[in-house]
């Protein structure tokens, strides 16, 4: 897998894609008629936040794709979760125009054909709602956050796989997350991860300034673990991956910058901090919706 400086405030992002894809020698299907673009767009929250994709890493991937392909179909697609709704993200972080600027359609997972997918992961059964786009598209393109997350520590390649699940309400998994995530990954396989952690989120949002790219998203988090900060070893659905033979981190091999240097400038979440931080946050969160009547943000589904 490689990584990549994207640049100053993701200046010629174009370059640095092909960059990351040249390196790690990508290569798809001949002739494509198709591709899917899937970001995480998991709240309304925007890139400059670190929490969700940059509109403008999305668009390089647009330019990329014509580029080596040709004016093939394209489609950016996100699915509704308990706290998000499609139609309203869209808009709200720039994913509308994009999609007018680059003449591609916004697609709402939600509201395609779902295949009902029953995978074993150690010994329990879990029923998915599997979008029938995303098992027939001849490129699909992954492209997730580089951000920590409470319940399983990191979020990147394979938890943004979980975020395409077409049914809404996700928070019936987060009792068996780690499980949950490795079995939606075992039935959908991207052709190609591209991490935008141009404004990664650890302890705070910080201007990292890297792109990931890899055709393996256990790879990608792998790697995505240790820059944040963590022993993979120990990152709850990459174990279990391990366990379901799912994957193996024997054999990972990184091109282009050095992980050390990302590594260092991540900012870690320290443990009270931690806790002193999202206490504030459910506290300042339920206020808001106990007044405005608003929907939960994603955030209080995982306290």
């Amino acid at each position: 897998m490689s990584l990549v400086r994207a640049g100053k405030l993701g200046e010629n992002l174009f370059a640095s894609l092909s960059k990351a894809l040249d390196l790690i020698d990508f290569k798809t299907v001949s002739n494509p008629k198709s591709a899917v673009i899937k970001p995480n767009l998991c709240y309304y929250w925007d890139c400059t936040t670190g929490s969700t994709t940059d509109p403008r890493l999305v668009a390089a991937i647009i330019d990329l794709i014509r580029e080596r392909y040709g004016e093939i179909n394209i489609k950016i697609a996100e699915a509704d979760a308990s706290a998000m709704r499609t139609k309203h993200v869209f808009p709200a972080l720039g994913y509308e125009r994009l999609a007018k600027e680059k003449d591609v359609e916004l697609f709402n997972l939600s509201t395609d054909v779902l295949e009902d997918k029953i995978v074993s992961v150690q010994g329990h059964e879990i029923l998915y709602k599997v979008p029938q786009l995303l098992m027939n598209s001849d490129l699909f393109i992954n492209v997730p956050k580089l951000k920590i997350m409470r319940a399983t520590k990191i979020t990147c390649a394979m938890k943004n796989i979980f975020g395409c699940i077409g049914a809404p309400r996700k928070i019936v998994y987060h009792p068996f997350l780690n499980e949950a995530i490795v079995g939606i990954n075992k039935i959908l396989h991207p052709h190609l991860t591209v991490v935008d952690g141009m404004v990664a989120l650890g302890g705070h949002p910080i201007k990292l300034g890297l792109i990931m790219g890899s055709v393996d998203p256990f790879s990608t988090d792998w790697v995505a673990s240790q820059i944040m900060g963590y022993d993979p070893a120990k990152v709850g659905f990459l174990r279990i991956a391990v366990k379901e033979k799912l994957a193996k981190p024997e054999g990972i091999i990184t091109k282009g910058e050095n992980i050390a240097e990302f590594k260092k400038a991540f900012p870690k979440l320290g443990f009270t901090s931690s806790n002193l931080g999202w206490r504030l946050q459910f506290w300042l969160l339920r206020a808001y919706r106990k007044i405005s009547g608003d929907i939960i943000p994603p955030v209080l589904e995982e306290a």
